[in-house]
């Protein structure tokens, strides 16, 4: 743990390299962090810094960069923040328009943040688990086949292709058809209706569509994330690194990866420096999470170098992540 004045030397070194992207001299800490001491006690406090891993110098006779280390320490330990109001009032805009479909809003959302922060933004949904079911239909494809279509009452679309392992006629496949909507309708994919009506006594040629249905159903309330990214092609003139634009751009396009990434068990606001398996990689993931009245959880985040503002984007993403939980609770 840092004393409190070289915890200042790094908080002002960390920032002023933020702002600037220059390695920072003795003499720019002293004058940003307005402590009362030498320059050359901050020489001292930033050889002991260096020592530590906090800092490095690229050069023998250059000021000195924060390490990773050194951007975990001054991220641990920021103070809360507050928005600028037109910031503030953009977002807040945002959410109160009229969003016809979940879908369309987290879309827009990933490209709001993106367009506030300047980097690339990700947003991931909360999963199928928000949806309340009002209409079940069943088509018959031919042979075996069934097509299950449900829909949602915040327009998301569930498809499903099903193989009964039977030939069933028309009055069956509406018999169960009937039953399903029954079961679903105004609740959620994993309605407990569903599994009564599994089990309640009924032909068995109709417990042969409702079960693998049924089963179906409720297995996408948890495999169905969906995520969205917004101002990639922001990343060009983020990162001089071509190489790097590339390994972002495919990080981007491997959904797994990327729901992985912006993932915390832990909830709430997380920052993650690159890859652990990689010390090079130049970037950072700002994420926090939001909440639906189910208890299903998804995250708002962006993607940037680790030379970013993260006071003013921590505080975007916690302020979007406010509004999706205040809009999601609004749902019917």
């Amino acid at each position: 743990m840092l004393d409190a004045r070289r915890s200042k030397v790094l908080k002002a070194l960390v920032e002023a390299y933020i702002r600037t992207g220059e390695p920072v001299s003795s003499q720019a800490v002293l004058d940003r962090s307005g402590i009362d001491v030498s320059s050359a006690t901050v020489r001292n406090d930033l050889a002991r810094l260096e020592s530590y891993g906090f800092v490095e110098q690229p050069h023998t006779s250059s000021g000195r960069v924060p390490t990773r280390q050194g951007y975990r320490f001054y991220v641990d330990h920021l103070s809360p923040s507050k928005l600028r109001e037109a910031t503030k009032d953009q977002i807040d805009d945002f959410f109160r328009d009229v969003h016809v479909q979940i879908s369309e809003m987290l879309r827009d959302t990933s490209t709001l943040v993106s367009e506030i922060t300047a980097y690339p933004a990700v947003v991931v949904g909360p999963g199928a688990s928000v949806d309340i079911i009002q209409d079940v239909r069943l088509i018959p494809l031919g042979g075996t086949t069934v097509l299950v279509v449900a829909i949602a009452e915040n327009g998301r679309v569930h498809q499903e292709y099903v193989d009964i392992e039977a030939d069933v006629d028309a009055y069956t496949v509406e018999t169960a058809e009937r039953l399903l909507n029954a079961a679903f309708n105004g609740q959620p994919l994993d309605s407990p209706e569903a599994d009564a009506l599994k089990r309640a006594d009924l032909p068995a040629v109709v417990k042969r569509i409702i079960s693998p249905v049924s089963a179906r159903l409720q297995a996408a309330r948890s495999n169905d994330r969906e995520v969205y990214v917004g101002g990639s092609s922001q990343m060009a003139d983020l990162w001089n690194d071509l190489s790097m634009v590339r390994r972002l751009l495919k990080l981007l396009d491997e959904e797994a990866s990327l729901i992985d990434l912006m993932s915390d068990e832990l909830g709430g606001t997380n920052v993650k420096f690159g890859s652990d398996a990689d010390t090079d990689t130049d970037f950072a993931v700002v994420t926090s999470a939001y909440e639906t009245p189910s208890g299903a959880q998804g995250r708002v985040g962006v993607i940037g170098p680790m030379r970013m503002n993260y006071r003013r984007t921590i505080r975007i993403v916690e302020q979007v992540s406010e509004g999706l939980e205040d809009t999601f609770g609004m749902e019917k």
